[in-house]
Formats: C-alpha cells, structure tokens, sequence
C-alpha cells in the first residue's frame, strides 16, 4: 500500500503468500469484497475472530484520513511488540514449568512403582514402623490404589475452574484474585497497564476519537479490575473529565502512568507519552519475569529434593530399627 499499489493487487499478492489455508480463504474472500466496493476495514469487519476491533476501527480510520499505509504500519509495530513481550514471558516461565512437571513424575514413579516393592520387604518383618514411614506406605496405596480418582478430581477441577473464569463473575474474581497474587499479581498488572498504554497510543496516533479508544482498549486490556476502571474514566471523559482524574480514581492504575498520562495531556503529546510508559512498563515485566524465574528454578529443585529425602529417610530408619533389634 505504501508504494501506491492497487488495495486489490495487494490482497491478491498476500492470498498468494499465506501459509494458512483458513487465513489464505479469507484474504481472498476480504479481497472479493474489496473488488466489488466494500471498505477494506467493512470487509474485515465480517471476521471479527481474526480481525479484532482494534484492527477494524485502525484501519477505518486510514481509510477515511486517506493514511493506510501509516496505520497498517502501526498496526504492523503493535502486533510485533505483544508478540515479542507475550513471547519472552512464555519462554521465560517455560524452564520452571518444565521442572514442576518432571518433579510430578518422579514423585508419581516412587509412589506407585519403587514404594510398592520397598514395602514388601517390611511386610515379612511384622515389626512397627515409624510414623513416616506408616504415611508414605497409606500415600502409596492410595496412588495405587485410587488413580483414576485422583485423576477424575484433577481434570473436574481444571475444566470446572476454566468454566467458571469464562462466565463475567468468575472472570472479575478471577482477575482481582490475580492482582492481589504477590509478585505473579504485580506481572500480570505491568502486562495488562503495557498493554492499555501501547493501545491507547496506537490508536489515538491512528486518528481514532477518544471516547471509541477508549472502549476499544476496554475490551483488549485483558483484565475485568482494569477493565472497569477504564470504562468508569470512559464515562467521565463524556462528561467533560480528564483521563488522568478518573484513573487516579480508580486506586488500581500506579501513579506514574497517571502522571504520564497527566503529563501527556497538558502539552498535547498524549500519544508519545503513553508510548514511553508502555516501553518503561514493559522493561519492568521483562526484568521482574526473569527474575521470577531466577528463584523459582531452586525453589523447584529443593521441593524435588526434599520429596526424594522423606521417602528414602521413610525407608532407612524402619532398616536402621531392623539393624538395632539385631545387634
């Protein structure tokens, strides 16, 4: 678009490249449109699952201010940096994950199959066991023996939790249960106020009326706590308010975004300053993931360890009781 190509050269010219079978049908289906008179942005609007709000109303808004090539490149900007900062955050919480889940096993191997068979060789004995030992010998029976339950139990409360975060209650107390969470409550908060900032930027520099960013970046902030405050500020923007006024209001927005946001708002470089707020938040989410992940590798490592220590002490002190009633 930017070297002045027909719109319809260049959706024929991406349908042609797309890897995607689905996305590839709908370019084409979007390029159909185009051909026939519709709006790119009115053509998008038919696929609201690929092409979301943000994208639609961007994209209108170029079309109308006859500067596409502009906010296709924003929009190009924005897609890449969620990306990137979604991407480092996944990787990064990759290693400890990786942990918990080989630390599950090793526990579920000792206790269904290395206990089992340590146990009958006690069973000849007939003497007491100590207390621990008693413990982990009923855990490994009830491994054993009720699997399926626990199971059962694990899948239920995982697709019932899942369920109930997916209805609008269970969301809101999903959402300020994880903002209250020490530290993993602090990352999520930094990602969703990055996220509010980057957006609110891109689509006021994109031309977009204030009132309609703002309910755009209601819907993508990713959390229902600040969801809300921003449609409280919406509220009080028609109205006549500041954006600033309200969000300071609300008690969930830190205090440097509102003085940024203050700040950007009396000398007119709203757009620039939410820019930098969101580069300086995303920083402090990439440091404080990487050093979340710096101490939970050990945390992992020496809960692992100390689950091996019970088992093997559970099983040397009834030996060590075998060796003293001999002496």
């Amino acid at each position: 678009v930017g070297a002045h190509l027909p719109l319809v050269q260049c959706l024929g010219a991406l349908s042609d490249q797309v890897e995607n079978e689905r996305l590839r049908k709908v370019l084409a289906e979007v390029k159909e449109a185009v051909n026939e008179g519709s709006a790119l942005a009115d053509a998008l609007a038919n696929y609201p699952r690929i092409f979301s709000e943000l994208y639609v109303n961007m994209i209108r808004a170029g079309e109308q201010s006859g500067a596409l090539d502009v906010v296709l490149d924003r929009l190009a900007d924005f897609t890449e940096s969620q990306a990137d900062l979604r991407s480092k955050v996944l990787f990064a919480m990759l290693y400890p994950a990786i942990i918990v889940l080989i630390m599950v096993l090793v526990i579920a191997i000792m206790f269904i199959f290395v206990i089992p068979k340590i146990t009958l060789l006690f069973e000849s004995t007939r003497q007491a066991l100590p207390p621990l030992t008693v413990m982990m010998i009923a855990i490994s029976d009830f491994a054993r023996g009720f699997w399926w339950l626990i199971l059962a139990v694990a899948f239920g409360a995982f697709f019932g939790l899942r369920y109930y975060v997916r209805t609008p209650e269970g969301r809101e107390r999903y959402d300020r249960f994880i903002l209250k969470t020490p530290i993993i409550g602090r990352i999520s908060k930094n990602i969703s106020i990055s996220r509010f900032c980057k957006t609110l930027s891109t689509l006021l520099a994109s031309g977009i009326p204030i009132l309609r960013a703002m309910d755009i970046v209601e819907k993508v902030v990713g959390n229902r706590v600040l969801g809300a405050a921003i449609h409280n500020a919406r509220e009080n923007i028609t109205e006549g308010a500041s954006i600033a006024d309200p969000l300071r209001q609300s008690g969930v927005f830190p205090p440097f975004v509102i003085q940024m946001i203050s700040s950007g708002e009396a000398s007119g470089e709203l757009e620039f300053m939410l820019q930098k707020a969101s580069e300086s938040f995303e920083r402090e989410v990439e440091n404080a993931v990487n050093g979340l992940t710096k101490v939970i590798e050990p945390v992992m490592i020496l809960a692992l360890a100390g689950v091996v220590v019970m088992v093997v002490l559970s099983f040397v002190l009834p030996i060590i009781q075998m060796t003293g009633s001999l002496g």
